[in-house]
């Protein structure tokens, strides 16, 4: 992968996490020759330059593509913020397998080392809320909007957006083991291949929203046992994001 071209600082020497994302790390990629619409995303965590932390400069994140690469690079308080909301996009950054990662910095590393303290309850939450969001838009086609041509193509085709269908499903799924394993298994190696038939538009949409309201349900009897804490120990990230941020800062 090619780095973004960057012109307030140099991106590469101070990204310090980068792993493909997506379909790529679901083990759901489906290639074009196959029909597939998927993009090769990629997200990453930067510690900018001193300017950023002590003086007037601001940045959150950059958004770019590079060749055939949809890039999000985001500043790592802003990571830290997300991860305490166990984001699950977010999240899933730090459990991947280790040939999806590009770059691992030794603070990246340490990141990945310490990803249980980011692990607690709310992942219930951030997960059925994101998955309610996916089921909102499966079937509300008024939010064209954010699709290209192909994808829209498939909504007129099947009825609903096949790739809101197959996000909705590996969400509850996902959720539902994190919460009562405190694992997150961002490869489906269980359940990838059902997960590309559902994109595929292989699944009636009464089907869907069975299996979505089975796993709703499901997620509200784990939540009740589940034994991850209540929330994140905020000590323990602060301690972590400012070893972090030192190391890239003059003394």
């Amino acid at each position: 992968m090619k780095w973004p071209k960057f012109d307030k600082f140099n991106l590469e020497e101070r990204t310090i996490l980068l792993g493909r994302m997506g379909s790529h790390s679901h083990g759901t990629y489906i290639p074009p020759a196959d029909g597939g619409i998927d993009d090769i995303d990629v997200m990453g965590i930067c510690v900018p330059p001193k300017e950023y932390y002590y003086g007037l400069q601001d940045f959150e994140q950059v958004d770019t593509w590079v060749d055939e690469y949809d890039i999000v690079i985001y500043e790592v308080r802003k990571v830290i913020r997300l991860l305490l909301k166990n984001n699950p996009n977010v999240l899933g950054l730090l459990w991947l397998r280790p040939e999806d990662y590009i770059e691992i910095s030794p603070h990246g590393q340490l990141l990945i080392d310490n990803r249980d303290i980011f692990s607690s309850k709310l992942a219930f939450h951030s997960f059925t809320g994101y998955a309610r969001g996916q089921l909102k838009r499966m079937t509300h086609h008024a939010c064209k909007g954010y699709m290209g041509a192909k994808r829209k193509a498939l909504v007129e085709k099947f009825g609903y957006d096949t790739k809101n269908a197959a996000h909705l499903i590996r969400l509850l799924r996902m959720g539902i083991e994190f919460i009562e394993t405190g694992q997150l298994n961002v490869f489906r190696t269980r359940d990838a291949d059902e997960l590309k038939a559902i994109k595929r538009g292989e699944y009636m949409l009464f089907q869907l929203h069975i299996m979505a309201d089975e796993l709703f349900k499901r997620a509200e009897e784990v939540i009740k046992t589940s034994t991850l804490p209540d929330r994140p120990d905020k000590d323990k990230v602060e301690e972590l994001l400012m070893e972090i941020v030192r190391a890239y800062l003059p003394a």
